[in-house]
């Protein structure tokens, strides 16, 4: 089966990991110029125009002209599809973590009780 375009919606532009990283820089809610990307992600500014044209095609970003400079800022409402599809999963995570946290206490209480053992016992 073939592979959706990068540009249909927004989890197929964000299965690359190198716009995740271009994300991952807007996420703060700055407007940023390409060049100012280009310098935190150490990419060429190609890579990074082709990156931040995708996610402008789903909408995650959007763009302005400022004098020379187009200037990149999130939409991060537009992320949201993403969450919900991942939300779904969080109970999965949460009782995980729950029964983690339960063992560790229980070994922490075995320890004191050990310990305790001990220090009487001499």
């Amino acid at each position: 089966m073939a592979r959706a375009a990068t540009t249909t919606d927004v989890f197929n532009a964000i299965a690359e990991p190198r716009r995740r990283e271009v994300i991952g820089v807007l996420a703060d809610g700055r407007e940023y110029a390409v060049g100012e990307v280009v310098v935190r992600l150490r990419m060429s500014q190609p890579t990074v125009s082709k990156h931040l044209g995708v996610l402008r095609k789903v909408g995650v970003v959007s763009v302005i002209k400022r004098g020379q400079h187009r200037m990149y800022r999130l939409n991060a409402a537009e992320l949201k599809p993403v969450h919900d599809w991942v939300k779904m999963f969080e109970r999965y995570w949460t009782h995980q973590l729950g029964q983690i946290k339960e063992r560790a206490e229980r070994k922490a209480l075995e320890r004191m009780i050990s310990s305790d053992n001990g220090t009487k016992e001499e």
